[in-house]
């Protein structure tokens, strides 16, 4: 911090970015590849929902206010979208494991 630079509040919580960072850094990518082969399939109908909840909640992530009193819906937020993405990758990462075997 620069001596011109303003004092942060005491309420401001300056790392506040790292559950949405990690969580958008491994969810977007699984996201758009779940997306690319939902609309290669015209199957937008149900999967749809999934995937405009997935991206609500990555974005409620990022947009929650920057304060410590809510540092915890920020990681909720984080971690549901996150799941909401990789859960059916890894459900059908499991279904491929046990019909092969």
């Amino acid at each position: 911090m620069t001596r011109n630079s303003p004092p942060l509040p005491p309420t401001s919580h300056p790392t506040w970015w790292r559950a949405p960072l990690v969580a958008s850094a491994l969810g977007l990518p699984v996201l758009a590849l779940e997306y690319g082969v939902v609309r290669a399939h015209d199957g937008m109908d149900q999967y749809g929902a999934v995937i405009h909840g997935a991206l609500a909640l990555f974005a409620l992530a990022w947009v929650l206010p920057h304060r410590r009193s809510l540092r915890t819906p920020r990681l909720l937020a984080a971690g549901a979208a996150l799941t909401v993405t990789v859960l059916p990758v890894g459900l059908l990462l499991l279904l491929g494991a046990l019909l092969s075997a």
